[in-house]
């Protein structure tokens, strides 16, 4: 742009006062052509670039817009030469599909427990361990503190303190903690098991609220006796005292106490029963009173279709006569 400006043409004139010893006065006058034959050079530019495209080509054609340039715009220098001025493009706008997905969540749903505890279910799917307990005994908490009235539902798919193997992995203690907590409850708390209810798991099972105990049909339960716990390098009196005294005879009775007392049974059978592990499917279970209930789908109507014994006997022609 430089080759199209004429650079400023300064006269001094001395004052008719320069006699005098004071410092001389010098007035400036600057010339400016505002038109000129010569065009402006081209810079190399991007060819892609809209703006310095733009720009270019208004330079190249109207040089003077460059120069007659106002003094108190508010607005970018250069921006007014675009047809449209536009800093960037306008934001996309985000609308939500209502046909593609319109019942998905709105937000990414919680862990499955989570959703369990929501609709008042309370899973044991592990042995019973430490950590194990302690979530089930916070979740019972927590439902009761939610609302005293309704009834929590407790699932049942454990093999107790043991393994499948019969390797014990936690202390009977775990199992009397959550029966505890069971009792405390002012819910009435509904039973099922599925799977399988071995030891500790099936004192929980028995424990329901009367009449609301349930089992799934080919799910399986079974009562033993406590195993003792591992001795390592412990002297044989110690063993014998853990075993007989702290541990073992101890747990035991509590345990034939607590099945007495919710399965209707007496203590002797309970423990002649548990003098070997004692296995049970649900029809046998619902027999020894562990539960009160099997649950199948299309019970209730089959049942309802099920004549009594005397409308049998009625219609196979069978008189009844009663006894002398």
């Amino acid at each position: 742009m430089a080759a199209s400006l004429q650079l400023p043409m300064a006269s001094s004139v001395l004052s008719s006062s320069s006699t005098s010893p004071k410092r001389p006065i010098f007035k400036t006058h600057c010339f400016m052509k505002p038109t000129c034959s010569a065009k402006i050079p081209m810079p190399p530019i991007n060819p892609k670039d809209p703006f310095l495209s733009k720009l270019a080509s208004v330079a190249a054609n109207a040089p003077e817009k460059f120069l007659e340039r106002p003094s108190g715009s508010d607005s970018p220098p250069f921006l007014d030469l675009l047809d449209t001025p536009k800093l960037m493009a306008t934001p996309a706008q985000v609308e939500r599909s209502v046909s593609y997905n319109e019942h998905r969540p709105r937000r990414p749903p919680p862990d499955l427990p989570s959703l369990l505890l929501h609709g008042r279910i309370v899973y044991i799917g592990m042995p019973l361990v430490p950590a194990v307990t302690e979530l089930i005994i916070a979740e019972l908490m927590y439902l009761q503190w939610e609302n005293p009235k309704d009834p929590v539902y407790l699932y049942i798919n454990s093999t107790g303190t043991t393994r499948d193997d019969g390797e014990r992995v936690g202390m009977e203690t775990e199992g009397f903690a959550i029966y505890d907590a069971m009792m405390q409850l002012k819910n009435e708390i509904h039973t099922v098991g599925v799977g399988a209810a071995i030891g500790q798991a099936c004192l929980l099972l028995a424990a329901g609220t009367k009449g609301k105990r349930f089992m799934m049909p080919h799910a399986k339960a079974m009562i033993q006796q406590p195993r003792i716990p591992s001795s390592g390098l412990m002297p044989a009196s110690d063993v014998l005292i853990r075993a007989k005294e702290a541990k073992v005879i101890t747990n035991r009775d509590t345990l034939v106490k607590l099945l007495a007392k919710h399965t209707g049974n007496s203590e002797e059978n309970i423990a002649n029963v548990m003098r070997r592990p004692f296995y049970m499917d649900s029809t046998k279970a619902k027999e020894f009173g562990v539960i009160d209930k099997i649950l199948w789908r299309g019970q209730e109507k089959i049942m309802a279709d099920v004549l009594s014994p005397e409308e049998w006997d009625r219609n196979a022609g069978i008189q009844v006569v009663d006894s002398i």
